[in-house]
């Protein structure tokens, strides 16, 4: 018997043991082998030990219209650190801009608005005039959020504004009397933190704040956790406590603190919850944490320390194994792999004489995207493929 004629559950029994490179060669026996190689359901297993692929921890495949041999191609780059860098759009007044990310439309919000730019499917480059403009802010847009149908953003002058992504409605929230620092929001959930020293909470339902919690210290960032039922909050560390504390949704009470060896002044900039227990965090004391929410009591199980001493501004995780981390000196933008310590690669964006933070970067999965005082750069991990034959 032929191995074409071998009935499908053998083939996949058999490939099962194959890595990359052995699928790639196989595909090129004979069109019917290609046709059964190029399945994704060959790849998947592959595809779980990449960085990026779209494939989650969970299982969840995040770019399902991707096929998976594709996706490892590029995700082999993204290891090896292969990319083409390119300087999309530059701004001549130094600002504190931030990113989100939506499929193939990029969001950034620059002084006052916040500008809607199509991504081109072809070669990833930004159109340099937005779409469309959100604005409403009489200072600068410090944090916005996306939602299915809002975006949702917070600025210097202490407003929140609620703008709706299918209509020109924008309702405002009754803000802070400072600058808001940080946003997040889920089904319905808003939360802010502000220099004020407080953190707020509305819904949808209700344009009124439903509660306001003294926090006795500005607060840096927020998340929610996916399970809806508690929040965390980021403080400067300018008190004697913890700046990481969990809060209860429904009853607004401190649920817990994470970590008791914080030094005075390391506050936490940027967090992200992967799942509902597992929360990754970084800031001024020049670390990666990685909490598990599930233990008693809750701890850091894992970080990764910035080799040259930077306060890390953000962090975006692919679900699985990778981190993205923005350093404070130079535009260094660093790829760890989770199941490292050491860092993966390393991009820096700005110059020796122009040293500028990375304030915020989103990825896809072929690009990287990253917003420093003067300018957006973007990273294309598809230039020069590294062949699988």
């Amino acid at each position: 018997m032929l191995l074409p004629q071998l009935p499908e559950d053998v083939l996949y029994h058999i490939f099962s043991y194959l890595d990359y490179k052995s699928l790639s060669r196989l595909s090129q026996v004979c069109k019917t082998i290609y046709y059964f190689v190029n399945r994704d359901a060959v790849w998947r297993r592959i595809a779980k030990d990449f960085l990026n692929t779209g494939i989650t921890r969970n299982g969840t495949d995040i770019y399902h219209h991707i096929p998976l041999k594709e996706r490892v191609k590029i995700a082999q780059n993204w290891y090896d650190g292969v990319c083409k860098r390119a300087i999309p759009l530059k701004w001549r007044t130094k600002l504190l801009p931030w990113l989100q990310l939506d499929g193939d439309v990029l969001f950034l919000s620059q002084a006052a608005d916040i500008g809607v730019y199509p991504l081109r499917q072809d070669y990833g480059r930004l159109q340099r005039n937005p779409l469309k403009i959100y604005s409403g802010h009489n200072g600068d847009v410090c944090r916005f959020v996306l939602t299915d149908s809002h975006l949702i953003s917070g600025g210097s002058d202490g407003k929140i504004l609620v703008h709706s992504r299918r209509s020109d409605m924008t309702v405002e929230l009754y803000g802070h009397n400072q600058e808001v620092n940080c946003l997040d929001s889920k089904d319905g959930l808003i939360i802010s933190g502000s220099r004020d020293q407080t953190a707020r909470i509305w819904t949808f339902t209700s344009s009124c704040r439903r509660d306001t919690i003294p926090m006795y210290d500005r607060v840096w960032s927020v998340g929610i956790s996916p399970a809806l039922s508690s929040f965390v909050t980021g403080t400067a560390c300018c008190e004697n406590f913890s700046p990481l504390r969990i809060w209860d949704v429904e009853r607004l009470e401190c649920v817990c603190s994470l970590g008791s060896e914080f030094r005075r002044g390391a506050g936490v900039l940027d967090m992200v919850f992967e799942t509902p227990f597992q929360l990754f965090t970084c800031g001024y004391d020049t670390f990666i944490r990685l909490w598990d929410l599930r233990l008693s009591p809750r701890k850091c199980v894992m970080e990764w320390e910035e080799p040259h001493d930077s306060a890390l501004y953000c962090i975006q995780t692919d679900g699985n194994h990778m981190i993205a981390s923005g350093s404070s000196y130079y535009g260094v933008v660093r790829l760890w792999d989770k199941r490292q310590t050491k860092c993966l690669q390393f991009f820096q964006l700005s110059s020796d004489k122009v040293s500028s933070p990375v304030y915020c970067l989103r990825f896809s999965s072929s690009h990287l995207y990253a917003a420093l005082a003067t300018s957006l750069h973007s990273l294309d991990f598809r230039h020069n493929p590294i062949p699988i034959r």
